[in-house]
């Protein structure tokens, strides 16, 4: 368990930072740029939670829980001494299918973009969308250059479609999805 007694310890404040197994980088480096991203798609998983249904509010926090674990397994490189720790599971992928797949019984098939928008709960949803697609660029940066668990990718590319889902359903709710008209305002 993670014990927290001090929040500033000051052995950033030269601009680095230490792993999960204590090693120290820089913080700009593709590993903390990687679960930084991770980070701030799970908080603004957050700000959709003060505009979701109770069932959907349920849903994120489980995803948020799912996103600490993924940043857990980013910040401890691989390696044979590393085995052991926290890693991100394909059971954890297969919960989002299964929702995505539940989710979208209930949605008509798409002819169009959608705009991104609608209601308070898809907009946010959206954002997050678009920060999990940041978060899976960056983890593929980093998976140019070290050793990750493939899960981690698998899983904010199937979150991203998992948040564009959710917010059609938010929308359809709502009666909100605006499709997108090519060449519209010509």
């Amino acid at each position: 368990m993670i014990k927290l007694n001090k929040i500033y310890t000051k052995t950033g404040d030269g601009g680095n930072t230490a792993l999960g197994n204590g090693e120290r980088v820089l913080k700009d480096s593709l590993r903390v740029s990687a679960y930084g991203n991770v980070d701030e798609l799970n908080a603004s998983i957050g700000v959709v939670t003060l505009y979701a249904t109770q069932v959907l509010k349920g849903k994120l926090k489980n995803i948020q829980n799912d996103l600490f674990d993924l940043g857990a397994d980013l910040c401890v490189p691989i390696s044979k001494k590393n085995n052991h720790r926290l890693r991100l599971s394909k059971g954890q992928i297969e919960t989002l299918e299964a929702d995505i797949d539940k989710m979208n019984e209930i949605l008509e098939p798409l002819n169009s973009f959608i705009l991104p928008g609608g209601c308070e709960s898809a907009t946010f949803l959206h954002l997050a969308r678009t920060i999990c697609r940041r978060a899976e660029r960056s983890v593929v940066s980093l998976k140019s250059q070290e050793e990750i668990n493939n899960n981690t990718l698998v899983y904010l590319n199937r979150l991203s479609d998992w948040l564009f889902v959710a917010s059609r359903v938010q929308n359809q709710e709502n009666s909100s999805e605006v499709l997108w008209s090519p060449g519209k305002n010509k």
